[in-house]
Order: structure tokens, then C-alpha cells, then sequence
């Protein structure tokens, strides 16, 4: 036992006596409900302690459940975004997929509309790495029965000549290049004259004298002068034209009608033979259904405009 100086002793059994008294008071004392004081005291004494136990057991759970819960939302937003970028990986290729199945229709269209004249279908499978010419490479050969100078197009119009021939390959000279070049006429007033590349994306038409009447918008077709083109394939559109200054003749600027910076399919013409124009075809039907008026004949591209080719793609 601890020792109790005996000056305090007296005060100590005091304070003892004083304490015990309390004790029975409280252990015989009633309140409401019947309830004893002793068990108010010690309910008084233990509630905050119980209080502050139970909210620093909530906090720490708490803060573990957020925790892990976290980490299972960040793991779940990753999955997300993952799945997310495949997808969009897999809608990218599946309009890559589409594209290219429009494409290959329109070429498939575009042959069968005229079986009569030999062409060749390619792929693009190179461009020129010189910015300052405009070539293509072909999936098409010599063993293909492709050689130098044959013409190339789509449905949409000219885009250029063989150059150079190799047993697996070819090499395309775009129309665009400053050395390129096809003859050509304006659709209407059939006046001829070249259309050279500039090496930027619009085509030059040289040679039409200022007193031809020349309107943005027109038409411009091969003139089959070049001897590697048909007469009548589209070649673009005029996008203005001004008179020439201090020069008899007008500066003509014209829009490709093929998409020259977009080609992925193209079609070699194994021959010159022209494509049947509308006028021939019609004639066509006519002597073969005679009295019979409004028979549909083939469309082609010297009976259709740019915009209608854009149309039917």
C-alpha cells in the first residue's frame, strides 16, 4: 500500500468515507425510470469514451474503404480508357474497310459500264518522297501488260501516264507534275490547248487565245491529241480565267477532276480506244430497239460532268 503521511491521514479517511457515502447514496438512489444513480454516473463516464472510439473506428474503416475503393475506380477507369481506344482503333478501321469497299464498287461500276475498253485495275502502293514531284508507284507490271505512256484514270477523271515500267511495278507521272501534261478541250466551245502541272494542287491550260469565251465552272475533257488519252475523259474544271497581260492568250486555272493527293485505286488503259460517247450510244440503242423513243443508254464520262461523277461515287 502507498504510504500516507499521517498529517493526511485524517483528511484521507475523509475523503474515503466521503467517497464510499456517495457510492451507496448512488447504489440506493433512484431516478426516473427507475434507473439508480451509480448506473447514470458510470453511463455519464463511458458514453464519450465509447463515442470517441466508435468515430476513430469509423474514420480508419472509412478511410480504408475510400482507399481501396479507389484504387478498384482508378483499375476500373483504366480498363475504360483501354477499351475505349480499341474501339475507336476498330471504328477507324472498319471506315477504312468501307471506304476502300466504295471505292473498289466505283472502279467495278465504272469497268463494267465500259467492258468494251481494256483496262487494268492497280493499287498505290508508293509516292514520291521529292516535294517537288507528284509520282505514284503501282502494284502493276510488265507482266501485267502494263508499259510506258499508257494513260492513267479513275471514274472521277485523268490522272496521269506511265513512265517507267518494271516487271512487278510502274511508276506514274501525276498530272500535276511540272512536267506532266495531256491534251485537252473546253467543254461547249471545243477550243483545244494543253493543260500542264504546276506542281501545286491546280492544273494550267495554255494556248486559248483571250477572244475564246472562257467561264469558271467550265468543263474540261481530253482532246486525244496527246495520243496516250481517248478523247472526252474528264480532266477538271475551270476555276478562273483571266486575259493574259502583255500575252494573246488567257491564264486559265483548273481544278483536277480525279482527287490527285487521294489515290489509292486506280485504272490502267491498256489501249486509246475511246469510251463510246452519248451521242453513240444513243445511236446504238436506236438501231438496235428502232421506234422504240427514250431507250436508256450506257452513261459515260464524255456525256457526264464532274459533279455527276462526284455524284455516283
Amino acid at each position: 500500500m502507498l504510504a500516507v503521511p499521517s498529517r493526511h491521514r485524517s483528511l484521507t479517511l475523509l475523503a474515503f468515507v466521503l467517497s464510499a457515502q456517495l457510492l451507496l447514496l448512488a447504489v440506493q438512489i433512484k431516478r426516473e425510470q427507475q434507473v439508480r444513480l451509480i448506473r447514470v454516473w458510470a453511463m455519464e463516464t463511458v458514453t464519450p469514451l465509447g463515442r470517441a472510439a466508435a468515430w476513430l473506428t469509423d474514420g480508419v474503416g472509412g478511410a480504408w474503404s475510400g482507399y481501396i475503393g479507389l484504387r478498384h475506380l482508378r483499375q476500373e477507369n483504366l480498363q475504360l480508357h483501354a477499351e475505349m481506344d480499341r474501339l475507336k482503333l476498330r471504328n477507324d478501321e472498319l471506315e477504312s474497310r468501307a471506304a476502300e469497299a466504295d471505292r473498289l464498287s466505283n472502279l467495278l461500276s465504272f469497268r463494267q459500264a465500259h467492258s468494251d475498253v481494256p483496262t487494268l485495275a492497280a493499287r498505290v502502293i508508293g509516292a514520291s518522297p521529292d516535294n517537288g514531284s507528284r509520282m505514284l508507284y503501282l502494284d502493276r507490271g510488265s507482266r501485267d501488260g502494263v508499259a510506258r505512256d499508257m494513260g492513267v484514270m479513275t471514274p472521277d477523271g485523268v490522272v496521269g501516264k506511265i513512265l517507267a515500267v518494271f516487271p512487278d511495278s510502274s511508276q506514274v507521272l501525276l498530272l500535276n507534275d511540272k512536267e506532266s501534261g495531256v491534251g485537252a478541250l473546253l467543254a461547249g466551245t471545243r477550243t483545244q490547248g494543253p493543260v500542264r502541272g504546276s506542281g501545286d494542287p491546280s492544273l494550267q491550260m495554255e494556248y486559248v487565245s483571250n477572244e475564246t469565251p472562257v467561264s469558271a465552272g467550265q468543263a474540261v475533257f481530253t482532246s486525244g491529241q496527246d495520243r496516250i488519252f481517248p478523247k472526252d475523259l474528264p480532266v477538271g474544271t475551270v476555276i478562273s480565267a483571266k486575259p493574259g497581260v502583255r500575252s494573246p492568250f488567257q491564264d486559265i486555272s483548273i481544278r483536277p477532276a480525279a482527287h490527285l493527293d487521294q489515290l489509292e485505286e486506280v485504272l490502267v488503259l491498256l489501249t486509246r480506244k475511246e469510251f463510246s460517247s452519248a451521242a453513240d450510244a444513243a445511236a446504238a440503242g436506236a438501231s438496235q430497239n428502232p421506234g422504240v423513243p427514250g431507250e436508256p443508254a450506257p452513261v459515260t464520262p464524255a456525256a457526264i460532268s464532274a459533279k455527276e461523277l462526284e455524284n455516283n461515287r
